[in-house]
């Protein structure tokens, strides 16, 4: 796991999203009863991510979250900025409070470049981006029940 949990769901109710259509708003009982998500906890991610300007939110009959921008334009850089924070991601991997280029610790350099490539990841995949992976997902697990359903009809 690249981030922590609150992030991880962040992205999974951002996905969940991509896929409401555009102007309309989704409730956060049916993203967290659908991604199973504890309602409670990602109610205030959802805010957080509105605040941090990434959702829409509406209040009453008709109101949820919404996405503020398309899919194809949220780095999950932003997401797990917005969420997380990107302080763990500068830490020396030791714990140690002066690591740097002058005084790097054991694990500086090997860490430095994984950092890198971590962050060059969250940088480039975008919402978008999973949300075709699930749709792909969702596809071969239907395709592989239906096969499953011809084989046990046909014994």
């Amino acid at each position: 796991m690249i981030y922590y949990r609150p992030s991880e769901y962040a992205i999974r109710a951002l996905v969940h999203l991509a896929e409401v259509p555009r102007g309309t708003y989704a409730v956060v009982r049916q993203i967290a009863a659908e991604e199973q998500i504890p309602s409670y906890f990602l109610s205030k991610i959802l805010q957080q991510l509105a605040r941090k300007g990434l959702l829409r939110s509406r209040k009453g009959p008709g109101g949820g979250f919404a996405l503020r921008a398309p899919a194809d334009e949220i780095p999950l850089l932003n997401v797990v900025q917005a969420v997380d924070g990107l302080a763990d991601y500068q830490k020396c991997v030791c714990g140690f409070g002066d690591c740097s280029e002058e005084m790097p610790c054991v694990l500086h350099k090997s860490w430095k470049a994984l950092r890198s490539r971590v962050m060059n990841y969250l940088r480039r995949k975008t919402i978008a981006d999973l949300e075709t992976v699930e749709q792909n997902l969702l596809h071969k697990r239907q395709h592989s029940k239906r096969a499953r359903v011809r084989r046990a009809s046909t014994s």
